[in-house]
């Protein structure tokens, strides 16, 4: 929009050059800030989104939905500067590409929740779990970012340890924080997860499943003992093994929604 980009560049000048007022100008507009919800209206207008009608709905950059996960649990740390951290990654990662076989050490503590923007990027073995959501490798510049969609990022998600890690501390602060019945538990995590209200078709396929993994559990305790004791931070061993690692796949499921996982 010429007209608006003038206005924005003479506000700027005008301002003294205050890159950051102009960020918090542009993204607290309304424009920045409107739902990707399509009335009748609005395609009726603009069919194509060309006059921004409607906000723009994408899948989060891969920093973001690992940053998510682990704030919707709680244990994001969100410190500001200092070196760069080693969270979670395969074994032998670097072996294969690295001439001296040098190995990756993980870091432990409040290091494995750091900002996904402080993760120790090794340039010719990048971080499986960020570059399956099209992280680029860093060895040139990239513009802008790719955005795909396969089964490969979902398997990250409900299999990484830094997911089920952020789903097993989901499901302790929804059991903790949200209420007393499995229901009013899942639709906190939503909420927490999503930013919105869930609706009560998805509350009731979701507690439906969880009922359904609780009997299972119930059967065989070994199996949540083994869910439970993936990532390093510690469990409530107050909670019942199985009840906290029914909420845990309920919460696993969560963060795997399409409502987690883009930009409404």
């Amino acid at each position: 929009h010429p007209e608006l980009l003038d206005f924005l560049a003479v506000d700027f000048v005008e301002h003294g050059w205050d890159v950051k007022r102009l960020m918090r100008q542009i993204v607290t507009s309304a424009t920045y800030r409107q739902t990707s919800r399509l009335t009748p209206e609005l395609l009726r207008r603009d069919p194509d989104n060309r006059l921004l009608a409607r906000g723009p709905r994408f899948r989060l950059q891969a920093e973001f939905i690992r940053d998510n996960a682990l704030g919707a649990a709680g244990l994001l740390v969100d410190k500001i500067g200092g070196p760069s951290v080693k969270p979670y990654q395969p074994p032998g990662i670097w072996e294969e590409v690295s001439l001296e076989r040098i190995q990756f050490v993980q870091d432990h503590g409040d290091k494995l929740y750091r900002r996904g923007m402080y993760t120790y990027w090794r340039r010719s073995s990048t971080a499986p779990s960020l570059t399956m959501f099209d992280a680029p490798s860093r060895e040139k510049c990239t513009l802008r970012r790719s955005r795909t969609n396969t089964p490969l990022q979902a398997l990250v998600t409900l299999n990484d340890p830094q997911f089920v890690e952020a789903a097993r501390v989901l499901a302790e602060r929804a059991m903790r924080e949200g209420g007393k019945t499995p229901q009013e538990q899942i639709a906190y995590a939503m909420r927490l997860a999503t930013g919105v209200r869930p609706r009560s078709a998805a509350v009731a396929l979701l507690s439906e499943g969880y009922e359904d993994d609780l009997g299972v559990l119930r059967r065989e305790p070994s199996r949540a003992l083994k869910l439970l004791a993936i990532g390093e931070s510690p469990r409530d061993k107050n909670l019942d093994p199985a009840v906290h690692a029914a909420m845990t796949l309920a919460a696993s499921a969560i963060l795997n929604l399409d409502e987690t996982l883009t930009r409404p």
